[in-house]
């Protein structure tokens, strides 16, 4: 590809710093090659084109890492919180920077809108932010114990090495709100980006290189071998953590594989997450709201709208509001700044959407609006409604991962809170009331790890993000992600004064 400039369909991106567009793997500082030589093909999923050939490492280059971050991680360890939090600084600052050439790189290889590209690579920066300051805050305690001639002392140490697998969805932000937690207290990162989207990780770890992070800290290991890197870092003595997100499939198999060498785990798995629209809802907010949480990224986001549970006296009234929201968007290249929603990110996913609206078509469901699949090599799907949609469809239960909103019914507050529990998750809720005695009833009601009350646009640096159930154990973001990355050391001083 020129340095200067590349196509992709009709439309030329280009890169004001293109050294930001890493194919190599980045191991103890370094850029690399994978041992064997083997590359593999990156794709921009709105036109099918190869976007650039990534590197593709194997077991030896994770163990090479992993060396190396436990090499790297005692000295940094050893520094004092303001160091690591202006080195983390740094990385904030070139991200916000570089937050045009972030985005378009973002754009290319994952499909996202710019506007939604701009706006994760704000949000990835905002954890480092966070951290940078957080790392500061880790204080223990002093215990008072019996013995008058003796002090109990609680400290919080490093975890030590930690092992991070990110998804394709949020190529920048969940590498940054994984690493910047165990950088800012003094741990080194070992991390998978995934095979979609591994050149946003490898843009950011050249701004943290450029940042003075020291050579060993982070390493971004780019394959097309997943289960190679991901066996190593679970069986490795040295790791001494595992931070994932991803499918509740791929996180019991790895946390199977971790019970061996008892790794620390904090697991962001998947949702099924509802929206609860009782009759004294404001519905326009209802319908913006529930819009904006269904069809961001293409409805491709883990706490994404996946049942909206509609009270049956509004249902009409609601579903032509919403309809009308969806009529307004534009399908297309994420390039295109006139576009409203770009591609799924391949065509299986497609083809897997795809099977989940017919099944609930076959079995009575109504399509009203959107519908259209796209053909060939395309990966645009319509934002999609359905409605007269009944439990016993795939929709009610499988995460659609999607642009398509199944629409519910129901008659009683206690039947809503009843079908919202129906599944095996608890990731993300929402729900939409005037009634402020409901808000707090329903809220409380719902098994879920994250509730938005008439609101839907809930994630931050600031919140703690994760869910119950099958959904996950730990928490990522705010000050309790921090404590992911620390471990307590008791502490008792005896016979002081004699």
């Amino acid at each position: 590809m020129s340095q200067a400039a590349q196509r992709s369909g009709t439309f030329v991106w280009s890169l004001n710093d293109p050294t930001l567009l890493r194919t190599q793997a980045y191991i103890d500082g370094k850029w690399v090659d994978a041992d064997s030589g083997e590359t593999f093909p990156v794709y921009n999923p709105a036109t099918h084109e190869v976007v650039a050939e990534v590197a593709s490492v194997g077991a030896g280059e994770t163990r090479r890492a992993i060396e190396a971050a436990e090499a790297a991680r005692h000295a940094w360890a050893a520094r004092s919180a303001r160091e690591r939090s202006d080195v983390l600084k740094k990385w904030n600052d070139l991200m916000l920077e570089n937050l045009e050439d972030l985005a378009v790189i973002m754009t290319v290889e994952q499909g996202k809108i710019l506007a939604e590209s701009r706006g994760e690579v704000a949000y990835a920066a905002s954890f480092i932010e966070w951290f940078a300051e957080e790392g500061k805050r880790v204080y223990g305690d002093v215990i008072p114990l019996a013995q008058t001639d003796r002090r109990g002392i609680v400290i919080k140490q490093p975890v030590g090495v930690c092992a991070a697998i990110t998804p394709w969805n949020f190529p920048s932000a969940m590498l940054t709100r994984k690493a910047a937690p165990g950088l800012a207290v003094g741990c080194a990162m070992v991390c998978k980006p995934p095979q979609e989207t591994p050149l946003s990780m490898t843009a950011l770890a050249e701004l943290a290189h450029r940042a003075g992070l020291p050579a060993g800290l982070l390493n971004v290991l780019p394959t097309s071998k997943a289960s190679a890197v991901g066996d190593e870092m679970c069986s490795n003595p040295t790791v001494r953590k595992l931070t994932f997100t991803g499918s509740t499939g791929v996180g019991k198999l790895l946390t199977r594989q971790c019970a061996d060498t008892m790794k620390r785990l904090s697991m962001e798995l998947g949702g099924n997450a509802p929206v609860i629209v009782f009759e004294d809802a404001d519905l326009d907010l209802a319908a913006a709201g529930a819009a904006a949480a269904k069809y961001r990224n293409s409805g491709q986001t883990c706490i994404c709208a996946n049942r909206i549970i509609v009270q049956d006296t509004i249902y009409d009234e609601f579903v032509e509001k919403l309809a009308a929201l969806v009529g307004t968007y534009k399908v297309g290249s994420g390039l295109d700044e006139s576009v409203t929603h770009g591609p799924v990110i391949t065509r299986k996913a497609l083809e897997d959407i795809k099977g989940l609206v017919d099944d609930a078509v076959e079995r009575g469901a109504t399509v009203v609006a959107g519908g259209d699949f796209g053909e060939g090599d395309s990966h645009l799907i319509e934002p999609t409604i359905l409605c007269n949609v009944t439990d016993d469809m795939r929709v009610f239960n499988e995460e659609i991962f999607g642009p398509v909103a199944p629409i519910f019914k129901f008659s009683t507050e206690e039947e809503a809170i009843a079908m919202a529990n129906d599944t095996e998750f608890g990731l993300a809720s929402y729900l939409y009331s005037n009634d402020q005695g409901r808000c707090w009833r329903v809220a409380e009601a719902i098994d879920f790890g994250l509730v938005g009350v008439n609101e839907t646009m809930i994630s931050s640096e600031l919140i703690p993000f994760g869910g119950v159930k099958e959904s996950g154990v730990g928490r990522e973001g705010s000050r309790y992600g921090i404590e992911e990355y620390l471990e307590l050391k008791y502490i008792c001083m005896g016979h002081l004064g004699q």
